[in-house]
């Protein structure tokens, strides 16, 4: 596997257990292009978890094939596949006698690193994921909830994979600190350009993290595989419609930015509320519907970039 990024293909594949009449997972085919944030979402007994625990061979499958960059994973050595995956899930499961500097140089210690290179690669990691050089000699009792699964995802990191595993990672955290986390690997994500697995449950954290969205029903069979722009304004069935809510069209709106659309020209006086080019249409839209006006000026500083209408929203569903 590469050091960047890797494509990963689900063919055909299923997964039944002993004793259950329906299956796990039922004749799964996707493909998940390289660097691309894919988030597997449903309700509970769709095969979410079953999925994601395939790739790095937790979870054997009974057929069908999965293939990392062309190589199906029963070909490679276990020790090479998982070393190529990094996985968070929601509990953590950091070494709590380690500092945090040891847990996040883990992996990289088992792979025979120099100790200034590891010590290099932590340093690196706490700046990336939002922690500050002096946690590195915290122990994970001493930080909050937060700050510990920002450790997972470094430690998840620390060996530069091109593909991570990510099992609910922010389903125990209070909204708040959830929020600026999915915003964090979001930016994250980004900047790293992994192929990334997200598990969740909750179609808007899905809506928001996903490049696409793998949508599962019950018995682990694939509802719809597409971006969330596309799954949100053509629902595949009516199971696909009511999982992703009656609110659709607002939803669509929290997808882009004002940055994103076309605006029309505005002078520096131009009348109406001011806000960020970072807003999206949606809280635009809100803005208007708050201060009973029909436009917002949207700004970068003191700089007006141009005018959007309400009307605008409208025309761009």
């Amino acid at each position: 596997m590469s050091s960047a990024s890797a494509e990963i293909v689900f063919d055909h594949v299923t997964k039944r257990y002993a004793g259950r009449e329906a299956a796990a997972l039922d004749d799964l085919s996707l493909e998940i292009p390289a660097g691309t944030f894919c988030v597997l979402v449903g309700p509970s007994g769709g095969g979410k978890t079953t999925a994601l625990k395939m790739v790095n061979r937790l979870i054997p499958f009974d057929s069908g094939e999965i293939r990392i960059d062309g190589r199906d994973i029963h070909e490679l050595p276990l020790t090479e596949l998982r070393r190529g995956i990094g996985y968070v899930i929601q509990q953590i499961g950091l070494f709590p006698h380690v500092t945090v500097a040891g847990n996040i140089g883990t992996v990289p210690g088992l792979l025979g690193w120099p100790r200034q290179k590891v010590a290099a690669r932590t340093a690196e990691l706490l700046e990336l994921v939002g922690l500050e050089q002096a946690d590195g000699k915290r122990y994970p009792a001493q930080l909050s909830g937060g700050q510990r699964q920002r450790v997972g995802l470094a430690r998840a990191l620390a060996a530069d994979p091109p593909v991570l595993l990510m099992d609910e990672p922010f389903g125990a955290l209070d909204p708040i600190t959830r929020f600026r986390l999915q915003t964090e690997l979001r930016r994250l994500h980004k900047e790293v350009g992994k192929t990334v697995i997200f598990v969740t449950h909750d179609v808007d954290e899905a809506i928001q993290m996903g490049d696409r969205i793998a949508l599962l029903r019950e018995g682990g069979v694939l509802a719809q595989y597409d971006t969330p722009d596309a799954i949100l304004a053509r629902p595949a069935d009516d199971f696909v419609k009511q999982f992703v809510g009656e609110d659709r069209a607002l939803r669509r709106l929290a997808l882009r930015q004002l940055k994103d659309v076309a605006l029309e020209p505005g002078s520096p006086d131009e009348p109406g509320p001011r806000v960020a080019a970072e807003t999206t249409l949606r809280n635009a839209v809100s803005q208007m519907l708050e201060t009973n006006t029909d436009r917002v000026v949207v700004v970068d500083g003191d700089r007006v970039l141009g005018v959007f209408r309400l009307s605008d929203a409208g025309a761009l569903l």
